[in-house]
């Protein structure tokens, strides 16, 4: 941001929101003339509640303020936290099933998705977030008096490839064109960019726990103060973690389950009946209204008669502020435990951190905001609304993509885990790693290792470790149509194109024959939080014996690439080698062909630096061989025509 930029206009720009498709609320802002602000109807909130209430035949009944208030009357038809449901399998949500009042059920590829009461009525999560936007987009054009068409909508960091596409396909089935997805916490950054008033470099930890999902990013902002109508503001994301199943809704259900407890009810017995769709929503909606008033009260009483099979149970129990902090305390440093990963990433300590930005209603509990303080060692910044941060900072990158009054920011965003492919042998070849800066592009070079395949499997991974079993398939694709060549003749580019979205897009281009292939990945489902934190957690439990597997591997699959080539050059010209170089290569192979077996068996008993030393004294040993194929070659060639 420069000076004098609230002065300047462009009436030329293009009209595009920025959206904040939240767990709990959503809201719509934008950035023009008049400044930067949410949008919302005359007397009514901001906040959006990101709720929808069907009809039995399966029509939208209402969406918002009026959904929520009624959803104790039709709990198994009011769909609400639908984010946590976003590109994820049913599987994925199996924690969330005795919590939601209404049915997760299995659709396509094993896709989460939602059957609507008793009818059969079945709707996607894409098309329930779709409902929450179309909301917004009335409610932006509304407030505006124009039509809208374009949105910049943010997502949680650590969504991946198949979270961002079912945000993306969301915005579509609303009828708008999303023209970017922005990291929550880099969107947050961007809205205290705005505010910006000391103009100096600085170093930003923006710690995001909204109602589903945690994300803390570390940024570096540089702000541009010459006087030059082109300056720009740089906003640089260093580092990203976090959790895409870590959030507000998790402490409703630890307070429902401290409730059902003072009720002596066991729902996790196996022969104990479940609870009604009507019950549990009540139960829900009472708990996130205590956790709000333990925000501001010391104790808060809790009394409620409880459906339960065939019986009543009453609830009448009190819960303090101390004894919610000790239920809570494993929760707050999971999210503790991801900055740790993102200042480790970072390369950076907590006393190089300048300010601690605050993200999401969550952060409004006082147990969050103490152990943020004494983690970073300094007083959180929460002057800005934790609620409408990432919105405005939305509506931000949306001028900026417009052309209209924040165009003189930078934003570079980061790629929250690794992408390769996988090779022979099980192997992961890493095209783009973890933290890269987004859009990214790398490009590597590959080829067959059977004689004759007219077939190449690309296998996309995402994940640290080394080998394609221990990381997330997210597709495979097939480039077919080559001719039929010997193995490690084929010259096979592979490109990796991640867009400013975070969405992956594979090229492959055969060069031999011209075969290309193109595909955007789209995989079925997300991580989950069990998923992110262990592959993390094991990228570096097992880098040493990862690393020593992958280059095992490699040399295994050049090894007998070395022998195939040896043999046919002992078929074909051997008997002209002398006895003693025939007998030394044929000795070598032999010694190479059982440490080859022995890896394949169990790579453990097999050192590496042996391997490579017996590969190299064969490659060394066999010049002699490929000298004499080369003339026979040579002999063999028809003469040409003068």
């Amino acid at each position: 941001m420069v000076s004098g930029m609230h002065e300047r206009s462009h009436p030329d720009a293009e009209v595009i929101v920025g959206i904040d498709l939240g767990t709990t609320n959503s809201l719509v802002a934008i950035y023009d003339k008049q400044g930067l602000r949410v949008l919302s109807e005359q007397g009514q909130s901001p906040l959006l509640p990101s709720v929808v209430r069907y009809a039995p035949d399966g029509r939208v009944e209402s969406v918002g303020d009026e959904a929520r208030a009624r959803s104790v009357e039709f709990p198994e038809r009011t769909i609400s936290s639908i984010k946590r449901l976003m590109g994820r399998s049913r599987k994925d949500c199996e924690s969330d099933l005795g919590f939601l009042s209404y049915e997760i059920v299995e659709g396509e590829h094993a896709t989460a998705r939602v059957r609507l009461g008793s009818d059969d009525q079945i709707v996607s999560p894409q098309e329930v977030s779709a409902e929450i936007l179309r909301a917004l987009r009335a409610r932006a054009e509304g407030a505006l008096g124009i039509s809208i068409e374009k949105a910049v909508v943010t997502v949680p960091a650590y969504f991946d490839d198949a979270q961002r596409q079912a945000t993306r396909d969301a915005g579509r089935l609303a009828g708008l064109d999303v023209v970017r997805i922005v990291n929550e916490p880099t969107a947050a950054a961007l809205a205290y960019g705005i505010g910006l008033v000391q103009r100096k470099a600085e170093t930003l930890a923006v710690f995001d726990l909204g109602g589903g999902t945690f994300d803390i990013s570390i940024l570096k902002v540089t702000p541009d103060d010459s006087d030059d109508d082109d300056a720009t503001d740089f906003f640089q994301v260093l580092a990203t973690a976090g959790d895409t199943h870590l959030g507000g809704d998790d402490v409703d259900r630890m307070l429902v389950a401290w409730m059902l407890e003072q009720a002596g009810i066991e729902t996790d017995a196996a022969d104990a009946p479940s609870l009604p769709a009507q019950t549990r929503q009540v139960l829900r909606t009472l708990a996130e209204q205590t956790k709000i008033r333990l925000s501001e009260e010391e104790r808060v009483a809790v009394s409620l008669d409880v459906e339960f099979g065939r019986d009543r149970r009453r609830i009448d129990a009190e819960i303090t502020r101390a004894a919610f902090d000790e239920m809570i305390s494993a929760w707050v440093q999971r999210a503790l435990d991801c900055c740790k990963r993102a200042l480790r990433d970072a390369k950076l300590g907590v006393d190089q951190i300048d300010r601690v930005v605050m993200v999401g209603g969550s952060t409004r509990i006082p147990l969050v905001r103490e152990r943020v303080a004494a983690f970073f060692e300094t007083e959180p910044y929460t002057a800005l609304d934790p609620d409408q941060v990432v919105a405005l900072g939305a509506a931000v990158q949306a001028s900026i993509l417009a052309g209209g009054d924040a165009r003189e920011m930078l934003l570079l965003d980061v790629l929250p885990l690794s992408l390769g492919i996988e090779t022979v042998g099980g192997a992961v070849a890493k095209l783009i790693m973890r933290n890269s800066t987004v859009p990214a592009r790398a490009t590597d070079m590959f080829s067959t290792s059977i004689d004759g395949q007219t077939s190449i499997k690309l296998h996309v991974l995402q994940g640290e470790r080394e080998m394609a079993s221990d990381c997330r398939s997210l597709g495979e694709f097939h480039l077919r149509g080559i001719p039929p060549m010997p193995a490690g003749i084929p010259q096979l580019e592979v490109e990796f194109l991640v867009d400013a979205n975070g969405v992956l897009t594979v090229s492959a281009h055969e060069r031999r024959s011209g075969k290309r292939l193109r595909a955007q990945v789209i995989p079925q489902h997300g991580l989950t939080r069990e998923e992110v934190a262990r592959m993390e957690r094991e990228s570096i439990e097992h880098a040493r014996d990862d690393m020593q597997q992958h280059r095992i591997v490699d040399l295994v699959t050049n090894a007998k690439l070395d022998l195939k080539w040896i043999g046919e050059g002992l078929e074909r010209v051997g008997a002209e080698l002398p006895e003693d170089v025939r007998a030394k290569l044929e000795t070598l192979c032999t010694q190479l062909r059982n440490m080859i077996t022995q890896a394949e068996q169990d790579w453990r008993t097999v050192d590496a630096n042996a391997l490579h030393a017996l590969k190299e004294d064969l490659d060394r040993a066999s010049m002699p061989l490929h000298e004499l194929r080369i003339a026979a070659s040579l002999r063999d060639e028809p003469p040409r025509k003068s």
